[in-house]
């Protein structure tokens, strides 16, 4: 566990990391897009108060020039009117006539104006004339010292002519108190917000990497064999859905772990039985234990034990063949009334020594599409197994039935029948219902096992209906097929005659 410890923290750290990076780099781009537009805004609205108080100064001097026929400025009268349009905007409003020469000035009266000593720059009265409007964000030409804000807006006199020009020039000095304003607000704002984002990621990032760890911690129990830990699941996303897989896959790896060592305990018991049986035999034989008039006896005793050893390691084979994917199909068009006929025979001694009544054979044939071979194996599987059962005396009965595309056969026989609960267990590997083997001494449990894989190949199902005292009963389905093979039969009279 602690070996893993880093890597838990390192994506912990990580996303956590990529979270407040993103918020930090969107703050910070807000922040600027915010000081961006609140300069802009600042500097428009200087512009348009500047503006608006050089108009009326403009219009007040055009009417005291038309007063004076535009031949002298009566500044007695001027100067108290600029001087509080000047304190009203906390900016210089001055008059300047076209040569460069400050003729009036809202700041006269103080003894630190300077604009009587200094000549505003001739491009700027040429720009104001034409353009009928003057803007800049600067020094005017040196007569300021630090940048102002400055608009000006031409005087004319009666014939259209520009005679003078009016400036209002107010400091730039009050928007970076305006930006350190808005700035610190800003701070203080996403600074909470930024806390509050923090809280909530660490959270939910602590809520995305829990189920992680568990998944290690879990790994590393399966990594002992222990497969009884299970990873809490909340919610339906994809972590979620994740956690579930998680857990499907180790009730999957609990099963097939339960399945290898029930699978190893039961090799290995009918491994030992057989073999037990064989070497005390034969060591009875070597030492002259058994007298040779009995040595036959036991011989055959132990090829009977032989033969089941053989019967095993080819159920073997053959589920290691299944497991590995090795065991292919060949489909062809199959008659599998005859095939059941034909296996039924090889059990001719067995059903004549138990009185055995057999039903169905000369049921009208089906054609199937299946692997002969491996279909042969299912059918005899299926009658050994009903031979074992049936009670003496009793009955062994074939019926056949073609429903949609699949063909469905049915062998039953007579008997006690199988218990419900075990119905379920059949078709698992080694499993016997008849656990004192008073039936079943030689099987070794594999068969139903390789008849459920064979037929789930051929894409069909097999399934088993059973009462107690009375009957059990086995079908299985094959797909049907399309070919209808040309057949002989001989009638009871010995007459020839073909079906189709």
């Amino acid at each position: 566990m602690k070996q893993h410890s880093p890597r838990q923290k390192t994506l912990f750290s990580k996303y956590f990391y990529i979270c407040s990076s993103v918020i930090l780099i969107s703050i910070t781009f807000l922040g600027v897009v915010l000081l961006v537009f609140a300069s802009n805004y600042f500097k428009e609205d200087k512009y348009a108060i500047l503006e608006k108080n050089v108009g009326q100064a403009v219009a007040l001097t055009n009417s005291n020039y038309r007063q004076n026929d535009y031949q002298v400025l009566n500044s007695i009268l001027l100067e108290p009117v600029y001087s509080v349009l000047g304190n009203a905007i906390d900016a210089d409003i001055f008059l300047v006539d076209m040569s460069g020469r400050t003729l009036l000035c809202s700041d006269y009266g103080d003894p630190g104006c300077n604009h009587g000593v200094y000549l505003v720059p001739q491009n700027i009265l040429t720009h104001a004339a034409r353009s009928g409007i003057y803007r800049e964000t600067g020094k005017m030409g040196g007569i300021y010292q630090g940048s102002c804000y400055t608009v000006g807006k031409p005087v004319t006199n009666g014939s259209g002519e520009v005679v003078a020009v009016v400036f209002a020039s107010s400091s730039a000095a009050g928007l970076t108190a305006f930006l350190i304003d808005i700035f610190q607000m800003f701070v203080i704002s996403a600074a909470l917000v930024m806390l509050f984002s923090f809280i909530i990621i660490y959270f939910v990032t602590s809520n995305l990497v829990r189920p992680l760890q568990e998944m290690l911690a879990a790994t590393q129990s399966f990594s002992k064999g222990d497969f009884s830990v299970r990873v809490s699941v909340e919610g339906d996303d994809e972590v979620a859905m994740l956690a579930a897989a998680f857990n499907s896959m180790a009730s999957s790896m609990a099963t097939l772990e339960q399945t290898r060592r029930s699978f190893t305990a039961n090799v290995s018991h009918e491994l030992k039985t057989p073999m037990t049986t064989i070497g005390g035999f034969i060591d009875g034989i070597l030492d002259g234990t058994i007298p040779p008039e009995r040595q036959n006896y036991y011989l055959r005793i132990v090829s009977s034990e032989v033969q089941r050893l053989s019967r095993l390691v080819r159920s073997m084979l053959s589920i290691s063949r299944i497991e590995a994917g090795e065991m292919k199909i060949s489909p062809a068009p199959v008659e599998i009334t005859d095939i059941v006929t034909r296996t039924v025979f090889v059990f001719e001694k067995k059903l004549d020594e138990k009185n055995i009544e057999v039903r169905g054979l000369d049921a009208q044939k089906h054609m199937v599409e299946a692997d002969a071979d491996l279909i042969h194996q299912v059918v005899y599987n299926l009658i050994d197994n009903a031979v074992k059962f049936v009670n003496p005396g009793g009955y062994l009965e074939f019926s056949y039935q073609e429903e949609g595309k699949m063909t469905f056969v049915s062998v039953r026989n007579s008997g006690e029948g199988i218990a419900q609960e075990d119905i379920p267990r059949l078709f698992d590997r080694f499993y016997k219902t008849d656990k004192s083997r008073s039936l079943d001494k030689n099987g070794v449990g594999l068969g139903l096992y390789i008849v459920r894989t064979i037929v789930n190949l051929h894409g069909g199902e097999i399934f088993v209906r059973s009462e107690q005292g009375s009957y059990t009963e086995f079908v299985f389905s094959v797909p049907t097929s399309a070919h209808k093979k040309q057949g002989k039969f001989r009638n009871k009279s010995g007459q020839t005659a073909a079906i189709t």
